[in-house]
């Protein structure tokens, strides 16, 4: 196969932005596939920040990650409180919108929250850096996110950011689709709030 399917093509992308020693965000740490493939990527002189609001999710990171947990962090919270606890530039973060899989499906990422992430994470992100979301939404109240996303990238600065959606547009129930956002020119607002944040 020619073209890369959503998951491999999104793996390409963090192998391509990520570096040894990079300091990196898993937005929404789930079963902890994603926390533990950045963890070998920025390597023992990197950090992963894994964020999720459910316990069995943290738990289940944890224990995926062995002893790569020494240079990851994760944390019971939602991912809007991004900034409230990395203080680094970031060279990525990675969402996966929907639900927790095998989990309670009433337990889904909202838009609100969603965007409120995306921007603590854009603040933060250094110039060449990728915001990547892969955005499942065939499942209730997953149109309302991904209408409220499309929405959202489509106002970015073309001058900062350029932003790419790739998706199958020939597959059946709703398949997911990427949105990856590359930082290309840092703006004041950026360079201010990381000022404050090492030394505020």
């Amino acid at each position: 196969m020619i073209i890369d399917p959503i998951l491999p093509f999104v793996k390409t992308l963090l192998k391509k932005t990520i570096s040894t020693g990079d300091t990196v965000v898993d937005a929404t740490a789930g079963n902890g596939h994603d926390t533990l493939f950045l963890a070998q990527l920025v390597g023992s002189s990197g950090h992963v920040y894994a964020f999720d609001i459910q316990k069995t999710a943290v738990d289940a990171t944890l224990l995926r990650l062995g002893d790569l947990r020494n240079h990851t962090t994760v944390i019971q919270t939602g991912h809007e409180s991004i900034s409230k606890f990395v203080t680094k530039e970031i060279s990525v973060a990675v969402f996966n919108l929907g639900y927790l899989p095998g989990s309670d499906h009433s337990i889904i990422t909202r838009p609100a929250t969603t965007i409120e992430a995306i921007e603590g994470s854009l603040h933060l992100l250094k110039v060449g850096g990728l915001i990547v979301l892969v955005v499942y939404h065939g499942h209730e109240g997953g149109n309302l996110e991904r209408d409220a996303l499309l929405d959202y990238v489509k106002t970015l600065s073309q001058s900062t950011f350029q932003v790419l959606k790739y998706e199958f547009i020939n597959q059946k129930n709703n398949p997911p689709f990427v949105l990856a956002i590359e930082k290309i020119k840092q703006n004041y607002n950026d360079k201010q709030n990381l000022l404050h944040h090492s030394f505020g």
